[in-house]
């Protein structure tokens, strides 16, 4: 055994040295993101588009309808966070879109998940946010619109979500489930 100690002493001081580099390369990453954004100009507002989240019947799913897409960028990501009522974490639904082409994107967003064909919807969703990042051909972010949203149900089967309007006024909308 004490043949052996110098060799787990040295494996063990390698892992250490992995982890410590994997923990700071990471750190890095999000710092330079929060750095990215952080200089962002504003998005002038005749260049923002016109964006709506819509309830379904069921509050189980938002449709995110992004249209007037005519600032400068080559690819659109929207992400979407929001709160459940049982304690958990933030959940989130988010992908990235080329524009090329494309004048309006419409996606249906689920709240919960779905595996090989099974869905588990989350309870209790009332508030969240909804983020616009607009990148450049390189990946370099170039524009961000932020607001935050609420998801009320009024009465059995209808569902309204709140959110501020990214266009030329700043105003708050309401979208109703059909």
């Amino acid at each position: 055994m004490k043949k052996l100690l110098p060799f787990i002493i040295f494996f063990l001081g390698i892992a250490v040295v992995l982890g410590a580099i994997f923990v700071v390369k990471s750190r890095g990453v999000t710092n330079s993101v929060v750095e990215e954004e952080r200089g962002l100009a504003e998005i002038p507002a005749e260049k923002r588009p016109v964006v709506s989240l819509t309830p379904s019947s069921d509050g189980h799913w938002l449709k995110l309808v992004v249209s007037n897409l005519v600032f400068d960028a080559t690819t659109l990501d929207y992400e979407l966070l929001y709160e459940v009522s049982d304690g958990r974490p933030s959940q989130g639904v988010g992908d990235s879109v080329k524009l090329e082409g494309i004048d309006n994107l419409e996606k249906d967003l689920l709240l919960g998940t779905e595996s090989s064909g099974k869905f588990r919807y989350d309870k209790g969703v009332k508030k969240g946010t909804l983020t616009l990042r607009f990148r450049n051909e390189n990946g370099k972010t170039v524009g961000k619109l932020k607001t935050d949203f609420t998801l009320d149900e009024l009465e059995d089967g209808v569902f309204s979500v709140t959110m501020n309007s990214f266009g030329l006024k700043n105003e708050t909308k309401t979208f109703f489930s059909s």
